[in-house]
């Protein structure tokens, strides 16, 4: 089965998510800081008449920060009922893909560095990461002294 999904790179990495959870890519303008954020939220954005958060993929998955530029994109992404900012290194690109092209990340990984990834392909010479969106966007078990992720609601719960 034929699926669609937006390309993006963080850290000279392809990442996927599917097209149907993006709601608009667009430039990464002002993000304002917010107090008490998790390390990897860059704080807020004014986007489209919403304010959501600006998640920081560099500084999620453990890479060093880089500094925004003309590439810099906010992929801005709906999971269940939560809108949240990605930002990332760059976003160019729209992909039509067999869903079957998307293997297990494999037994290589271990759970900390595949917990991310709903799948790998290899498209073209090309690895590209498919991005368990709920486990990106999922920070209650990250905060310190906080209760499971059944026992509060997100902090980037969209109101």
């Amino acid at each position: 089965m034929m699926d669609n999904f937006i390309l993006f790179d963080v850290a000279g990495t392809t990442y996927a998510v599917h097209s149907r959870d993006v709601l608009h890519v667009e430039m990464l303008e002002q993000v304002t800081a917010v107090p008490n954020a998790p390390r990897f939220i860059d704080g807020v954005v004014f986007s489209r008449g919403r304010v959501v958060p600006a998640l920081n993929l560099r500084a999620r998955f453990g890479f060093e920060r880089a500094p925004f530029d003309l590439r810099t994109r906010l992929v801005v992404v709906q999971s269940r009922a939560r809108q949240v900012g990605l930002v990332v290194d760059s976003a160019r690109e729209f992909l039509s893909l067999d869903s079957a092209a998307f293997q297990p990340a494999g037994s290589g990984l271990d759970e900390q560095s595949g917990r991310y990834l709903a799948g790998v392909a290899n498209i073209s010479d090309r690895l590209i990461l498919l991005l368990d969106l709920d486990a990106v966007l999922n920070t209650a078990d990250e905060l310190p002294g906080s209760p499971g992720p059944s026992e509060v609601e997100p902090w980037h719960a969209a109101r």
